[in-house]
């Protein structure tokens, strides 16, 4: 099993920063890969960043690319999406997940609005 921990949402104004961390537990010696979904209401829950395990390769949504960086702890058991010029438009729950042999894996979600 493996549980997975979020943290770090919160209200920002338009322009402004947060860091979300994600602290996975359990069998997690073979997890593939971690990264970072949202879900904005009324929407359905998309991928804004993944960070390989193995080899710490990233891959980003064009939403996202060069505001975003996911990143990985020196313990490997947490990944952290430092999110930068935050619009209104990435208002949304997001959420952590771990690939873990083909199973995946999510936390319970935290809040992020961008609002003046």
């Amino acid at each position: 099993q493996v549980q997975l921990v979020e943290s770090g949402g919160g209200l920002v104004q338009p322009g402004g920063s947060l860091r979300l961390s994600c602290v996975a537990s359990g069998t997690i010696f073979n997890m593939y890969a971690m990264g970072w979904y949202r879900q904005a209401p009324g929407k359905q829950r998309e991928s804004v960043a993944t960070i390989i395990t193995r080899d710490g390769s990233t891959n980003y949504s064009d939403s996202v690319s060069g505001r975003f960086t996911i990143s990985r702890g020196n313990a490997k058991n947490t990944v952290y999406l430092q999110m930068n010029s935050l619009k209104p438009e990435d208002t949304a729950v997001y959420y952590c997940n771990g690939n873990l042999l083909g199973n995946y894996y999510w936390g319970q979600g935290t809040q992020v609005t961008v609002s003046s």
